[in-house]
């Protein structure tokens, strides 16, 4: 069998691995302390929050098969949110999440679903690649301390693609597609609070120039926590912001939440910043490929900022991997 390096563990790595794991063997590595990249939760005893990904929603019957088995051992369950949207600091619109158009979360946390698309790979955290090299037709990884990681046959970057235009050797016939490609940031909030939030919704799309979303992490299914808000903030106030001092960005973004809702002093806050959190849709392929090199990159921002974007370009990968092994 045919050894393969993944380099992340986020929804598309571990999708790819999953797909690949019965034909050659699946090495992944990942940068992270954990698996799940911007499905990742934030743990802050006795809150945790969903600081990335908030939700995700299905469109295609691959995903859906794909995702069946989480359902079926409620990893996966729909968040019937009460969800409104807020314009000057008033409520515009209005409606319930049901099972007409479901929103899903993981649970009884966001991260539980790459926790279980973990179990039974070789999974290497808290290793971050430094170095791709080709050396008599195998791949030779080292980590940043040039210490040897391993040799592969076939290397699939499931990366931000600004992380992947840093480690992606340039004579491969992809690079010159993917250098100009560029991710948003976003700055998330997450505030604990010991009493009950009074406030009319779960989930709210916020018109404004610095909040674009406040949702009650609280009020997803199977949360064992006290009342939690995860605010994020616009892509464009945070490419704008990413690099100033946190404790000032938090306190701006604490000052425009508390003009859009009222809440006491929470008893704890946080910041985190996502340099490459999301991207508008491409015109671009699902994914990239160079056979000749045997070199391959997925992942969301191949397609657009979602979930199961991310699905869907790792799973056209692994598959196309999967019958050029099936033909060698």
């Amino acid at each position: 069998m045919k050894n393969i390096a993944i380099i992340g563990a986020g929804m598309a790595g571990l999708t790819a691995a999953n797909i690949l794991k019965d034909f050659a063997n699946i090495t992944v590595f990942e940068k992270a302390r954990g698996v799940s990249g911007r499905m990742s939760t934030r743990y802050a005893d006795p809150y945790f929050f969903d600081h990335g990904a908030q939700y995700f929603t299905v469109k295609t019957n691959e995903f859906s098969d794909f995702i069946q088995p989480m359902i079926d051992e409620a990893v996966i369950k729909p968040w019937n949110a009460d969800f409104v949207e807020i314009k000057d600091n008033t409520i515009t619109k209005q409606s319930k999440w049901n099972d007409e158009f479901k929103h899903f979360v993981g649970c009884p946390k966001m991260n539980a679903i790459a926790q279980y698309l973990a179990k039974d790979l070789d999974i290497r955290i808290n290793t971050r690649v430094g170095s791709v090299i080709k050396n008599d037709n195998i791949w030779q990884l080292s980590d940043d301390n040039d210490c040897h990681l391993g040799s592969f046959d076939w290397v699939v970057y499931a990366i931000p693609v600004d992380q992947l235009q840093e480690l992606l050797p340039t004579d491969i016939d992809f690079y010159s597609d993917i250098k100009d490609t560029k991710m948003d940031a976003c700055l998330s909030l997450m505030l604990g609070f010991d009493e009950a939030l009074d406030i009319d919704f779960d989930a709210a799309m916020i018109l404004d120039d610095t909040i674009s979303w406040i949702s009650v992490d609280s009020s997803k299914p199977d949360r064992n926590t006290p009342d939690c808000l995860l605010v994020h903030s616009t892509n464009e106030w945070a490419n704008e912001n990413i690099d100033n001092d946190r404790e000032t960005v938090k306190q701006q973004m604490l000052v425009k939440v508390r003009g859009i809702i009222n809440f006491d002093e929470p008893n704890y806050s946080t910041l985190h910043a996502w340099r490459y959190a999301n991207i508008g849709k491409q015109n671009s392929p699902d994914f990239f490929n160079d056979d000749d090199q045997r070199i391959s990159a997925c992942g969301d921002w191949c397609i657009k900022g979602r979930v199961e974007s991310a699905f869907t370009s790792a799973y056209q990968l692994a598959n196309h991997i999967k019958q050029q092994l099936l033909e060698s």
